[in-house]
């Protein structure tokens, strides 16, 4: 069967998933303002054990991180990413899911061909970037004298 480009475009309409920019902010900012309500809920909480405010943030990030991990390595973090978008994947927690899946993905390689080394696939350049800058910014200040 042959196509013409009027035809093509026509199929290629038809098939593709229609998408609602609007309907999308919204799930975003719901599902991104959860996430950072339940990390602030959970911050209070240690505050009001009497955990500094930085140390029970650090406990925060730890807790929000291995549940994202958590809930990738059980297949539920992507259900939610599917419905939530740019919400699951602002915060920390899109972070641990960007590295949990493509190590997950690769599990069958092994784990040292396919988890350790598919583990920073997507992390990787995130992390290098982070390092590098941090140090560049540490030096600047060293020999500025902030």
């Amino acid at each position: 069967m042959k196509y013409n480009e009027k035809k093509y475009d026509k199929v290629v309409k038809k098939h593709t998933p229609k998408n609602n920019c609007f309907v999308n902010s919204i799930y975003a900012f719901i599902f991104g303002g959860t996430i950072c309500t339940i990390g602030e809920i959970i911050k209070n909480l240690f505050m009001n054990a009497g955990i500094s405010s930085e140390e029970a943030g650090t406990i925060v990030l730890i807790i929000l991180i291995g549940t994202s991990a958590l809930l990738t390595g059980l297949g539920v973090y992507d259900k939610i990413g599917k419905v939530g978008g740019a919400g699951t994947i602002v915060p920390i927690t899109g972070f641990a899911n960007s590295v949990v899946a493509p190590a997950l993905e690769f599990k069958t390689e092994g784990f040292v061909l396919g988890t350790a080394a598919k583990l920073f696939t997507i992390a990787g350049p995130v992390l290098v970037f982070g390092y590098c800058s941090s140090m560049i910014v540490g030096l600047l200040s060293l020999i500025i004298g902030g």
